[in-house]
């Protein structure tokens, strides 16, 4: 029982705990069981450990560029198979000949039915006539059938006419050049040549020309070479397995290299074939189950650093269950997706990482992020430290140069700095490992500026983030704090007052907490729609009664103060019914705190005061101001009201007013919540009555007309 209550009191925190361990387990299981090769090195640099020699034999593999090299020249050699079909000769012969009856019938019934009639002398001489044609057109369909009309495609279009392909007829292979076979036009060319050839040379004896003209010889040419892309492909595959992937040996106990001697291109691929070969031995056997614990210990270390951080800067997103799964989120999806492309690890936008947490919180976080993020990726990448250094440059590069997102140019900039970032550093690094510029590869730059256009997926992944965890990005904020808005014209034309008080006390805050650090944009959203409620009764506040007539006249001081403590509750109901975010709305629930109406408080007490007072009745529900954007908002809020009651204004009027408030506020423990210390309710209170003398500033009294 006591272990149920146990987990009733503490499931929250019991929650976050699995959460974390969740990741940890995710991470582990994705990775790949492979040990790591105990040493570093850079081609270019000077090999910094002990002399190295081989612990077993172990092949030089090939560098991938000489193997493309040997496979493209394999390939120069291979010719593609194509197999020759010799039913289809039968086919369209026979075709042929049925076609060729029937125009013979058709020409006899014709000419018979002419007025001059059709003799049997004629008709048999036709027929001789007409048959000699017929033998020779099927010899001309004969050889063009036996060279072979070639199907068009891909593959055969890229032939040129010299080059051989090999003509499968049964179980014989031929090389053929090919010239010598024909594509199904010139095979059209070749029928039409030889039979005007042939009428040519019989004109003299052929009675009956235009019978021969009609006939369209060439509906019986159809390909009958087809590229046979199965053989060619296990050919080619033959072929290339021939293609040897080593081309040396090193012996158990030969030096491989000495301490400080320049990692050359020899010696480098030497030292990665030593490393693919340790890396596959240390895999295998019982020693998979040392990898495991490893890689446990490895992940935990980086889990457990983000943990220690939240806890120590942010923990306000430890205290929400929903905000910590989201970060946690995040760096499991980029292991994954690294995990499956680790071959194109330089096209994945590792920049979108920062960008997204530094929308919904701040660089710091999104920074330290990234670099958990890098050094968990790092750890499975191929070349890890290039790797880490190239990703690392380039997410810091990002969040520095995405000041406002809400601003549409600056994304693009952030994503073409992230491709010349990528570039040159990589640029850098290549000339260093390779000496010359021929041992670059290219292929890498087309991958970065792939990476740089995929980072403007943060525009759509921040909006589906926004709507799933109900986050708000600068963008949304924007958007609702334009004037423009439904509620924001509601509150104009209802409660200008109103209207008017909050412009002041969003430039206020807005100010403020730009100085002790926040969320600008946050605050002035915040202070726009903190007093939506007062479009209910808008009459009852003082800002709106123009006339000189205060209903509050007709109601006792305890009804008139739930008239103005209901302002927070009607503006809380109006704020979800119009599906204002939740950060926004707490602004409205917090923006008294637990304050007093003190003045219908302390006319209450000047009237009845002998009478038991419920404070309840005069004090506002609450909560507290929980963020510092909350308890600016709260400060400004009560000094620009009160600011509107002087006479006579004057800096000292002003300073004691701020000081005053502030410092009640703070004695109410209003601010008990918040992460704020007296330097930055100095700093608030400076700048509140700056800005409140320059609103309030007198203006030159012109002369009188004369």
């Amino acid at each position: 029982m006591r272990f149920f209550n146990y987990l009733k009191r503490n499931y929250k925190y019991i929650f976050r705990a699995f959460l974390f361990v969740l990741t940890i387990a995710l991470i582990v299981y994705i990775i790949p069981r492979e040990g790591k090769f105990k040493y570093e090195f850079q081609k270019g640099r000077p090999w910094l450990h002990q002399d190295l020699f081989a612990p077993f034999d172990f092949p030089i593999y090939k560098s991938d560029k000489l193997l493309v090299e040997e496979r493209d020249s394999t390939l120069k050699n291979f010719n593609p198979y194509f197999k020759y079909d010799s039913t289809i000769l039968t086919f369209e012969t026979n075709k042929f000949i049925n076609y060729y009856l029937n125009k013979q019938e058709e020409f006899i019934f014709k000419a018979s039915e002419n007025k001059n009639g059709f003799s049997n002398y004629r008709k048999q001489n036709f027929l001789k006539n007409s048959e000699d044609f017929k033998e020779t057109a099927i010899q001309i369909i004969n050889e063009i059938y036996f060279k072979g009309i070639v199907e068009i495609n891909e593959v055969t279009e890229n032939l040129t006419d010299d080059e051989e392909i090999i003509l499968l007829k049964g179980k014989l292979a031929e090389n053929h050049i090919k010239s010598n076979t024909y594509t199904q036009k010139n095979a059209y060319q070749q029928v039409t040549n030889s039979v005007n050839l042939y009428l040519e040379e019989n004109k003299l004896r052929i009675k009956y020309p235009d019978f021969y003209k009609t006939i369209n010889l060439y509906e019986f040419i159809v390909p009958n070479v087809f590229y046979d892309q199965n053989t060619s492909e296990t050919v080619k595959n033959q072929l290339l397995s021939n293609v040897s992937l080593t081309k040396a040996m090193i012996q158990a106990g030969e030096k491989i290299i000495s301490q400080g001697e320049i990692v050359d291109t020899r010696l480098h691929q030497i030292l990665v074939s030593l490393k693919y070969e340790s890396e596959t031995k240390i895999g295998d056997g019982y020693s998979s189950q040392l990898i495991l614990l490893g890689q446990t210990i490895f992940v935990f270390a980086c889990i457990f650093m983000l943990f220690l951080f939240l806890l120590n800067f942010r923990i306000e997103i430890l205290k929400h269950s929903l905000k910590t799964t989201f970060i946690l989120m995040l760096v499991i999806l980029i292991v994954i997706i690294s995990r499956f492309s680790i071959n194109y690890l330089y096209v994945i936008p590792f920049a979108l990482v920062p960008i997204i947490i530094k929308t919904f919180y701040d660089s710091r976080l999104a920074l330290f992020i990234h670099i958990i993020s890098v050094l968990l990726v790092g750890f499975i990448a191929p070349n890890g430290f290039e790797f880490i250094f190239l990703s690392f440059i380039a997410g810091i590069v990002a969040i520095f140069s995405l000041t406002n997102l809400y601003r549409r140019g600056k994304l693009f900039l952030s994503s073409g700095l992230v491709i010349f970032t990528y570039s040159f550093v990589y640029f850098g690094l290549a000339i260093t490992q390779e000496g010359n510029l021929s041992g670059i590869d290219y292929n890498n730059f087309i991958y970065f500026a792939l990476n740089g256009s995929l980072v403007l997926l943060a525009y759509p992944l921040i909006y589906v983030f926004e709507k799933i965890f109900g986050f708000l990005s600068d963008l949304t904020l924007m958007e609702l704090s334009d004037t423009n808005q439904k509620l924001l014209r509601a509150l104009a034309e209802k409660a200008p007052g109103t209207f008017q008080h909050s412009m002041q006390v969003a430039n206020l805050a807005e100010e403020a907490i730009y100085k002790i650090g926040g969320n600008p944009l946050l605050v002035r959203t915040g202070a726009l729609y903190h007093d939506i409620g007062k479009t209910i009764n808008p009459i009852y506040f003082i800002e709106n009664q123009r006339t000189g007539f205060n209903p509050h006249d007709t109601h006792e001081f305890d009804e008139s103060a739930n008239i103005i403590i209901s302002h927070v509750k009607d503006g809380v109901e109006l704020a979800k019914k119009n599906n204002l975010p939740d950060p926004i709305i707490e602004f409205i629930r917090t923006h008294h705190g637990t304050t007093k109406v003190q003045y219908f408080y302390r006319s209450y007490i000047k009237k009845f005061p002998d009478q038991d007072i419920d404070v309840n009745m005069f004090t506002y529900p609450g909560p507290k101001p929980y963020s510092k954007e909350m308890a600016v908002l709260m400060m400004a809020d009560s000094v620009e009201a009160a600011s509107r009651s002087i006479s006579d204004i004057n800096e000292e009027k002003i300073s004691n007013l701020v000081d005053s408030i502030i410092n009640d506020q703070m004695n109410e423990g209003q601010f008990d919540h918040v992460d704020i210390n007296f330097k930055d309710l100095t700093e608030i209170k400076i700048i509140f009555k700056d800005k409140l003398m320059n609103a309030y500033h007198a203006r030159i009294k012109y002369p009188e007309k004369k």
